[in-house]
Parts: C-alpha cells; structure tokens; sequence
C-alpha cells in the first residue's frame, strides 16, 4: 500500500468543558455530503465521553461542523462505563435506528481496569444515542475475564458479524501493567444478544507483539479486509498499524508489513504513535482515518490511498 499523509484534521481547542484533550479512535460514518467522525474526547479529569465532528466530504481535511455535547456521556455510579466510554463503531441497522457500540471503562484496585463492551441506539440519525441497558452486552466470561472490548460490527447474510478485543492477562513493559489480548469473532441475530466466548482469528505473531486495538473491518474484493493496531514491547507499549486480509471473516491473513504508512518524525504529531485506524471510500478515493501519539492527544488525521499494491 502506499499513502499521502494528509495532515491532522482535528483536535479540540479546550472550549468545552467535556472536550478539553483528545480526539480519540475516529470512527466514521458517511453522509449525503459530509463525513461525520465519531470521537472520544477528554476533560479536565481525563475522563472520556463521546462526540463527533462532520467533515466535507469533498475534503476530509476541512472540519465544517463540531457537535458542542457528548452523544453519550458516562454511566452512572457502579456501573462498567462510569469512568469514561469510549466508541469503536457506529452502525446504521435501518432507517430508524443506529447502533453504537462502545468500550466502558471501570476501574480497579489489583488490575488496572476492565474495559467491557456496551451498546446504544440512536433514533435521530446518530445525534443521541440511549443505552439498551445498564450492564454490557459483552460480560466478562471465563475466557475472556477483564477484556471484552473494541467491536467492529457488519451485516452479513442477515446476521450481525464482531470482531472485538479480548483477553484475561497483564504484562509488565517498561514498569507499567499492560493489558494482553487478541482478536476474536462472534455473531449475533439481532445485534444486541451475543455469546460469552468468541473464536481466536488473529493473534500475537512473535514476542514483541502483546495486543491488538480496535479492529476496522470493511469489505474488500470477494472477501474482507481488518485494520487494526499492533501493541509492541519495542515501542513500549505504543501502537502500530497493520492489516489482514480473510475470504470469511474467520481465517485470516496478515499483511502488516505491507501496510505502507508509517510514523512521523520527531517532533510530529504521530511520531511516536499510529492507532485505531478507520477506512471509508467516497468520491472514488479512500481514506484512512487515524491517531498519533498519546492515543488521541495531538488530535485524529486522515491519509489518502494512493496505490494498494
């Protein structure tokens, strides 16, 4: 592959009290003429909820709308989301309603936190969302105990396809408890109904690899194309980009070191960091939406595809 980097599009200025930092994992959905980027920022207690920006459709470069409130805020007290949530994928089912799925964090005392997955719906074409319930739709099982998170969700033949993030470790990098985890499928009938386990489709590849970030799965050829970060002991617990490539959505291919986009420099915005990658195409081009360094704190970019060979 091989990208045009197109600079950073967004980063909150520090206005509003719910966005003071960060622009965190950008999750895009089309529009007539406008590309709206779901995002996670932060306040003043680094607490993350959920908004979005719109961008022109035309230019991905040029912010021409920025929601002033969260479109989900945090759980209530004693809940798996009141420290902060956090979006992965954003899902029109049908004309009336749209599915956001969401990583909820909760905090603990001998592990660092959990992070589950919750799931609001949206009537108004994605401007508010309601939460289907209090609890996750993805509980932590035996398998799966403290990760059950950053689902990317399609249809497929009538039924609801995940791909998320789990795992029951830790590791040690650098004097920090880090999470281990890999990447697993399940499906679902209705969207909200899952089951307790999934199946391991892409795993750790050598011991510099501890993790995986959001998957972004789209489809691609005759089969299905998956973005997703690659957490390394090399870059102390700091992300990477790659990418792989499956016929059915179970069995895949990993193509990292084709991927094509690599960090900055020193001194520039994704120098120390490329994460939680989202593709979308419009207007005959093809866009990648990503972060930088500090997992959103320099804002969300876009690059451009220029050539996938």
């Amino acid at each position: 592959m091989k990208w045009k980097k197109l600079g950073v599009v967004y980063r909150p200025d520090g206005g509003l009290a719910w966005a003071r930092s960060h622009a965190t994992c950008p999750t895009p959905i089309i529009l007539d003429d406008r590309i709206r980027v779901y995002i996670q920022c932060r306040d003043e207690a680094n607490v993350g909820r959920i908004g979005f920006v719109e961008l022109d459709v035309r230019d991905p470069r040029r912010v021409v709308y920025v929601h002033p409130d969260p479109v989900l805020d945090i759980g209530r007290p004693g809940t798996f989301d009141e420290n902060g949530v956090f979006q992965t994928c954003v899902l029109p089912v049908d004309e009336e309603r749209t599915f956001l799925y969401y990583v909820g964090f909760e905090l603990g005392t001998k592990i660092r936190y959990r992070l589950l997955t919750g799931l609001a719906v949206s009537r108004d074409g994605g401007v508010t969302f309601e939460r289907v319930r209090k609890t996750p739709v993805l509980e932590r099982s035996d398998d799966e105990l403290h990760f059950r998170c950053g689902p990317w969700v399609l249809r497929r033949k009538h039924r609801f396809c995940m791909w998320y993030v789990a795992g029951s470790e830790w590791t040690e990098i650098r004097g920090k408890q880090i999470p281990v985890y890999d990447i697993r499928t399940i499906e679902s009938d209705d969207g909200m109904s899952w089951p307790d386990r999934g199946s391991p489709c892409v795993q750790v590849a050598n011991p510099d690899e501890v993790g995986f970030g959001r998957p972004c799965v789209v489809r691609h050829g005759h089969g299905l194309r998956m973005f997703y970060s690659v957490r390394l002991r090399s870059l102390g617990g700091n992300y990477t980009v790659g990418f792989a490539d499956s016929r059915d959505g179970q069995v895949w291919i990993r193509r990292d070191s084709s991927f094509g986009l690599s960090r900055g420099s020193e001194g520039d915005w994704d120098s120390t960091h490329l994460d939680y990658a989202a593709i979308v195409e419009v207007g005959g081009r093809t866009y990648l939406f990503y972060n930088g360094n500090d997992f959103g704190l320099t804002g969300f970019g876009v690059a451009e595809l220029l050539s996938d060979e």
